[in-house]
């Protein structure tokens, strides 16, 4: 009769769980584990420098609830009171798949957009949320399809946030958009089963990879280029094929680079050191304090200061004048990325070549008939 009181007490307890850690995952679902702990939704503050450098530069954690939301004490870390400590294993995992799991709702609201998480009877395991059919339940959590988790998953952290002082630093979703389109490009369908009993002998699962900006096919996806020379004149098409902004993150920058080559030697290009010299091929979003001055992390931010970007599958066309165009000219052009530009850089104390250096979306050439 002990014996069996305690197992008793010990299975409620276990059930009763408030988190269950990411590594836990990695029982049923290997193969999605080691997807999702390459990807980034796996890095945080103690795993992603430009994160951590950033977050290291503000007085609270203002990230907290998009970059550790399944912190207990995610109130204390807002307000100050505390930092990030690696002791917390919820602290420690990040975007957690069980705290994205629970995703129950999302609230639209001004400032950032509000996770609602299903709410769990004390004592009964957790139930978490999926877009499988009849899914299969386990010892450790019941499993549960839910339109309503695919349509808002994305939602909450993907969708915008405005700073203290009110001020826009971050928009990838519009108002009433879902996260549908989200899940199609980047977390596509792949082969095989997404666990490892398979009882139902599935062979497709959605990736947890998070394909982005990291990936380098999702960079060549996500921008169309065209150039049409002329006499002397060069107008380059700039397509953004993907679902949100061009420029997200709001310490990146996406620029064009064109370059004119003759026998071998570049004799014209669009700018000369820095990339913004090129306003109009320059795609990024700067802040300002109140005096209007520049301000490399956007906590501080009272403002906007040069906005350039472009929307969800637009297209521009820029213009720029050349020297007279030859026969055999090669015109180069290319779309690249810095993941952390030179403002954030240098205002969070960034020296990473990773982060600094340019990465390639997308490179055309054209020779000149």
């Amino acid at each position: 009769m002990k014996k069996l009181l305690l197992f008793l007490i010990s299975t409620l307890t276990l059930f009763s769980a408030e988190y269950l850690t990411n590594k836990s995952c990695r029982e049923c679902h290997p193969d999605i584990y080691d997807e999702f702990r390459t990807s980034w939704h796996a890095k945080g503050y103690f795993n992603d420098t430009l994160h951590k450098k950033v977050a290291d530069k503000i007085p609270v954690y203002d990230c907290g609830r998009c970059h550790m939301p399944a912190a207990t004490n995610l109130k204390e870390l807002e307000a100050g009171k505390t930092r990030p400590n690696p002791i917390r294993q919820e602290q420690k995992d990040a975007v957690s798949c069980f705290y994205c799991h629970q995703i129950a709702y999302v609230k639209e609201a001004h400032k950032f957009n509000e996770i609602v998480p299903a709410r769990q009877a004390a004592g009964y395991k957790p139930s978490l949320y999926g877009s499988l059919e009849n899914p299969d339940d386990n010892d450790k959590h019941a499993s549960v399809k839910s339109p309503i988790y695919r349509k808002y998953a994305c939602l909450g952290c993907h969708g915008h946030k405005r700073n203290g002082h009110d001020v826009m630093v971050f928009e990838a979703m519009k108002p009433g958009q879902g996260s549908e389109k989200c899940i199609e490009c980047h977390m596509p369908d792949e082969p095989g089963p997404p666990e490892k009993m398979n009882k139902r002998a599935r062979n497709r699962h959605h990736s947890h990879h998070f394909y982005g900006i990291h990936d380098a096919a999702m960079r060549k996806k996500a921008v169309k280029l065209v150039i049409e020379p002329k006499k002397d004149e060069i107008d380059v098409t700039i397509e953004n094929r993907m679902g949100h902004p061009l420029v997200i993150h709001p310490a990146r920058m996406k620029y064009l680079k064109l370059q004119v080559v003759r026998d071998g030697k570049v004799i014209w290009q669009n700018f000369k050191k820095e990339p913004c010299e090129d306003r109009q091929g320059c795609f990024t979003v700067d802040f300002e304090d109140g005096d209007g001055k520049p301000v490399g992390i956007p906590y501080f931010a009272k403002k906007r200061g040069f906005v350039n970007n472009l929307e969800a599958k637009k297209s521009k066309t820029l213009r720029y004048r050349v020297p007279t165009l030859q026969k055999n000219d090669r015109i180069i052009a290319q779309m690249e990325v810095i993941l952390a530009k030179p403002s954030c850089a240098a205002a969070a104390g960034i020296t990473d070549e990773t982060l600094t250096k340019p990465l390639e979306m997308v490179k055309v050439e054209k020779v000149v008939e």
